[in-house]
């Protein structure tokens, strides 16, 4: 690793990043600044190669995956965000419904995560949310519940009058295992306003996380990239999660989450950015955000073949099998669906790594050398 190192530097064309070089080999912590640098350098490759020495250091050739299953019990929502083509009104021709009976139908025994999230639903009960998290437990205890985003939790407290602990703890007692990382979007307010104006504030989704945290309920956090923020939006949002960890220690994973734009209110503000931006961001993510265990290759919105390219850019885990995802797709992301597990080992496998599957809680389940 150390000959890596003297290669890295001979090969860096950006002379400016020497010093950031420098902070990896000793393991520092890097700035605003640095960041920043990172993100706007054009020499890809010594970006690339850092994150990718970082990575190694702290998982060597493993990247991991989960059979998971994701589950959107409805697409309506009390709440229009401008960046979102999923949420409809109730009285929305695309409009749906899971019954419990419907979503237990697309479980099986295999699956070791189900991943839950859906609209602010303007009809249903707090009681509701636990009646499905209940079901799932009782019918597959094995299995881990992964679910609602901090915005759901946010709108549970509204709708059921109880505090944010209070919410949190009786989720946890019903079975939820671990909160996703979704809502987080971007956190810096200017591009919060413009984006998701009457959606969860970031200080609010920040503390919900924290709680979560203090609780024993680990949690995943997100960016949402590639539509209308700037470089400084990014660290900032970098920033923000690095202080939440430092803070209270719970996050599993950081998952970027490449925009797609399609039947969305914010497709015709959308800037281009180039494919070596998203490998930017992955890389950023893994040299700034120290204390997060896994950078996530997100191949719902990356497809799976730029997730492989991401994967030599500091990521560590290839997220799982998905099996029907709907909130990407319904804005156009051209990825499949879902996969089977065959078809993730070959993923990471023909990336260069080995593939781990794991489980909810990145309890190893199989080494596939």
């Amino acid at each position: 690793m150390e000959g890596l190192l003297e290669t890295i530097e001979k090969l860096c064309s950006d002379k400016e990043l020497l010093p950031i070089l420098n902070k990896v080999e000793k393991q520092q912590r890097l700035s605003f600044d640095e960041g920043l640098k990172i993100l706007e350098t054009d020499d890809l490759n010594t970006v690339g190669m850092m994150a990718d020495y970082v990575k190694r250091k702290r998982e060597g050739d493993n990247v991991y995956f989960v059979v998971n299953r994701h589950v959107n019990p409805s697409n309506i929502c009390a709440i229009s965000c401008r960046f979102c083509a999923f949420g409809v009104t109730k009285k929305s021709a695309n409009a749906y419904e899971l019954s419990i009976e419907q979503i237990l139908s697309m479980l099986n025994e295999e699956i070791r995560e189900v991943h839950i999230v859906g609209g602010l639903h303007p009809d249903w009960e707090f009681t509701h949310y636990l009646e499905i998290v209940k079901s799932i437990k009782d019918s597959y205890p094995e299995t881990h519940i992964k679910a609602f985003t901090a915005v759901e939790i946010d709108w549970f407290c509204e709708i059921s009058g109880k505090s944010l602990t209070e919410v949190l703890e009786i989720l946890k007692e019903t079975g939820v295992d671990a909160l996703t990382g979704g809502g987080a979007e971007i956190l810096h307010p200017d591009i919060r306003k413009k984006i998701c104006a009457p959606k969860t504030i970031a200080t609010r989704w920040e503390e919900i996380h924290k709680t979560a945290h203090s609780l024993g309920i680990p949690t995943n956090a997100t960016i949402l990239y590639g539509h209308i923020e700037k470089p400084f939006h990014v660290v900032d949002h970098l920033e923000r999660l690095r202080n939440v960890e430092d803070e209270s220690p719970g996050f599993f994973a950081f998952i970027p989450v490449l925009f797609q734009p399609d039947n969305t209110g914010l497709k015709k503000d959308v800037k281009f950015f180039p494919a070596s931006y998203d490998m930017k961001v992955h890389a950023l993510a893994r040299l700034f955000l120290d204390n997060f265990p896994h950078i996530k290759a997100y191949w719902i919105t990356l497809g799976e073949k730029a997730a492989q390219v991401a994967l030599h850019y500091g990521c560590s885990d290839a997220d799982g099998t998905i099996m029907r995802e709907k909130i990407i797709h319904d804005a156009g992301a051209p990825s499949e669906l879902g996969h089977s597990r065959d078809f993730m080992v070959n993923m990471i496998k023909n990336a260069g790594y080995t593939p781990v599957e794991r489980d909810a809680l990145y309890n190893v389940v199989r080494v596939y050398n």
